[in-house]
């Protein structure tokens, strides 16, 4: 058997709300490394996100095939919640998926006045019954094919932490890249004589990353197994127990990469709710966004007057990069 993870992140690109990274852990057999997932579990897992047409299947996919800005939570509420399920966890509310997957910055939110209020019920779009069904389903799927979902976990970097992050290591990819290998190595399980696979998708477009992850895991020689464009692999780790790395594009193709992806996407979403909430009730008429950067500076010259009477300093919104 091997342990698989999977990370990815939602939110890179704007200056408004959170960056958030996700790690999924999984427990495989061997060869499963190089599988494809999707054919393996094709009976309970949709990956093109129409649940109509698949009722009885998961939706677990690149978040971006199954939500576009403005659009439905539903695809990625299903997949997230359903697989929140088998690993015990049923959040009822907006404030506890954000404890249950980012424990650790969930008790930051009370200090901005857009999350500190804000209620919002889960699930939105499905109702309990529905989803209990969708993971039972992935369930036997996995138990058929001796495969575990061992753990989902998130960190949610709100802009004033990003800031800090960025004036530290001086630029957002190596800030993304630290953020991912400081999760991975809190969910990675203690050396058992089982190997490991760590699959990420590229960062920021870098193509090393052996520095990085010797600083991230100073006790092992890295090891650089290929460098390119497309593929950057190391290993690592104690013998008996090695770490495969590899940094991909589109690795959101890899289903544990995947749910990660939905992860992200599904936290961010929520933290967005929030935000546009508060600030419409500020500002009325005011058009909510999704923090990317053109409609970013619409939204923050609209807020500004509402901004500097609440004394809100521009760090705690605003994203450097």
């Amino acid at each position: 058997m091997v342990y698989v993870i999977g990370t990815d992140e939602a939110g890179y690109g704007p200056n408004l709300g959170p960056l958030v990274v996700s790690a999924t852990l999984w427990q495989a057999p061997d060869d499963w490394g190089d599988a494809d997932w999707y054919e393996l579990l094709s009976d309970a897992v949709c990956r093109e996100g129409r649940p109509k047409m698949n009722p009885a299947r998961v939706p677990i996919a690149d978040s971006k095939a199954l939500y576009k800005p403005g659009g439905s939570l539903r695809n990625l509420e299903g997949g997230v919640l359903a697989c929140l399920r088998l690993v015990g966890l049923r959040p009822g509310h907006w404030r506890a998926a954000w404890e249950t997957l980012a424990a650790e910055d969930a008790a930051g939110l009370d200090r901005d006045p857009w999350f500190r209020d804000f209620q919002l019920a889960l699930p939105l779009a499905h109702d309990p019954d529905s989803l209990d069904r969708l993971a039972e389903t992935l369930l036997h799927a996995l138990e058929r094919a001796g495969v575990r979902l061992l753990a989902m976990r998130s960190v949610a970097v709100r802009p004033e932490p990003f800031n800090a992050w960025l004036d530290r290591l001086g630029n957002k990819a190596t800030v993304l890249s630290t953020l991912t290998m400081e999760l991975v190595k809190a969910v990675l399980p203690p050396a058992d004589g089982q190997a490991a696979l760590v699959v990420c998708d590229k960062h920021g477009g870098r193509q090393r990353y052996a520095a990085l992850l010797q600083t991230v895991f100073p006790d092992d020689l890295v090891a650089i197994l290929q460098e390119s464009a497309v593929r950057s692999v190391y290993r690592g780790g104690p013998a008996g127990a090695r770490v495969e790395f590899r940094f991909l594009e589109k690795a959101e193709r890899f289903l544990p990469v995947a749910l990660a992806s939905m992860t992200s996407k599904y936290l961010r979403e929520l933290a967005m709710l929030a935000w546009n909430a508060f600030w419409q009730q500020q500002v009325p008429g005011l058009r909510p966004t999704a923090g990317y950067p053109q409609d970013a500076v619409r939204f923050k010259k609209e807020i500004e007057a509402c901004q500097q009477r609440l004394g809100i300093p521009d760090r705690r919104i605003w994203r450097n990069r």
